[in-house]
């Protein structure tokens, strides 16, 4: 197990199936959970938007939010 990436495997971010693929879980498995969980009160919405935004994309170095930081600064 290593730094959790977003799957090329995506159907909203990729966040599901980047879970699934570093822990070694069925995909569609984990999308179901996932959603129930949502949909139940389990999991918040917004613990899912922070994850996409703070996992990077597989094959990238940098997250979303890392990328936004480094434009910040360089316009200052």
């Amino acid at each position: 197990m290593g730094k959790l990436y977003r799957s090329d495997d995506k159907m909203i971010a990729g966040v599901c199936a980047g879970i699934a693929e570093n822990f070694g879980f069925d995909v569609k498995l984990t999308r179901i959970i996932a959603l129930l969980c949502i949909v139940l009160g389990g999991l918040s919405v917004w613990l899912y938007v922070i994850l996409w935004l703070l996992m990077p994309v597989k094959g990238e170095k940098k997250s979303y939010a890392e990328r936004m930081k480094d434009r910040l600064e360089n316009k200052q």
